[in-house]
């Protein structure tokens, strides 16, 4: 592989901090995730990581037509794009409830869902759904492990199915469990983990069909699960990271053979002093919820950490300082690429080499017009 595939040739028109979609890279992303499971129809791409309208048009085109989000705004620019079939990965509260009623009657030939996981919550979307003749599509968020969101799996879970089962006007089409917690980088070591958190929810299938329920359809894991629960020809996937790839998944899970294909665009601003420079890429041009030595990773800088960082600046110890000249260009693989993505108004597309077009990044925004 050419050691230089990130440059581009168009690099001096490029501002910087920027963010470079390589589309190219993208598109054999999409591939590699629909060969994992064979029939793209079993994948529900989260678009929590790219957020981009085009993005999903290129999913659509590759066949896969099931997506997942976090936010409204989110499901709102995956309806804009085309997609038919959109789980909301959250249990709605307060306005957010009005909200997804608003965007379902914005696009009504839509399947629109999200999550409920306590009696409570039910009660309150087939209130609020009657008074507006709908019917809420539910899934049940299942709790595996994670603690984060979610029921438990045990007697109560069992209750809280036959009752969402028994509302006039919700209608309950699965499960989703996300077993986000499991990230070992051993695959063997991550795999068993996961296997033994799903025979929880194997069993609580079994129990919902010898008591003559329908058998649920089942959302399960992220990125990390992923080729763990591919093999499940009877779950559906929801990775994410995949479609864009960072240094951190990269490094981490060493059995998914994706490309980076999202970079950011940086710029030396100054040299203060021997060994140390200064590049224009603060905490408002990369994910900095990590630790100072896992945000970025040059590609094109060798021998270098990073000291630290302020909101437009950030301060690197370099060897090769009498080499490098105020204005040189540098090519960073985020560690975390889902929120560095969020940071950024629009990404710069390259296509053989150099920037071609200017994508939004148009779900970032809490608020698209729902």
């Amino acid at each position: 592989m050419n050691s230089t595939w990130y440059q581009l040739s168009n690099e001096a028109e490029i501002d910087s901090p920027s963010l470079l979609f390589y589309k190219e890279r993208i598109q054999r992303n999409i591939l590699q995730m629909i060969a994992l499971v064979a029939n793209p129809e079993r994948l529900l791409v989260h678009v929590k990581t790219n957020k981009t309208l085009e993005i999903v048009q290129m999913l659509l085109a590759a066949g896969i037509t099931r997506f997942k989000c976090a936010t409204i705004a989110e499901a709102e620019m995956v309806a804009m794009a085309g997609g038919n079939y959109i789980v909301i990965a959250h249990q709605l509260v307060g306005p957010k409830i009005q909200r997804l009623i608003n965007l379902r009657k914005s696009y009504p030939d839509k399947f629109i869902t999200s999550l409920i996981d306590c009696e409570e919550n039910a009660l309150l979307h087939n209130e609020i759904f009657e008074k507006h003749n709908l019917i809420a599509h539910i899934f049940i968020d299942v709790d595996n492990g994670m603690n984060r969101s979610g029921h438990p799996v045990n007697e109560a879970l069992f209750e809280l199915y036959q009752f969402i089962n028994k509302q006039s006007n919700l209608q309950l089409h699965g499960l989703h469990v996300y077993d986000g917690h499991l990230r070992d980088a051993n695959f063997e070591e991550r795999k068993e983990k996961i296997d033994n958190g799903f025979e929880s929810v194997n069993d609580f299938i079994k129990k919902i069909e010898n008591v003559g329920l329908s058998k649920p359809m089942i959302i399960a894991g992220g990125t990390p699960a992923f080729t763990s629960h591919a093999g499940r020809a009877e779950v559906y996937c929801s990775p994410g990271t995949c479609v864009l790839w960072d240094w951190g998944y990269g490094d981490q899970l060493k059995e998914q053979h994706f490309e980076h294909a999202a970079l950011i665009l940086s710029r030396v601003i100054s040299k203060p002093a021997p060994g140390i420079i200064s590049i224009d890429m603060g905490h408002k041009a990369v994910a900095a919820e990590n630790p100072i030595d896992k945000r970025i990773r040059f590609l094109n800088l060798k021998d270098y950490e990073l000291l630290s960082q302020s909101e437009e600046h950030g301060v690197l110890r370099v060897k090769n300082w009498d080499a490098i000249k105020v204005g040189d260009v540098l090519y960073g693989i985020p560690y975390h690429i889902c929120p560095t993505v969020n940071l950024y108004e629009e990404a710069q597309v390259v296509e053989n080499g150099q920037v071609t077009e200017t994508w939004q990044v148009l779900a970032r925004r809490r608020r698209i017009t729902i």
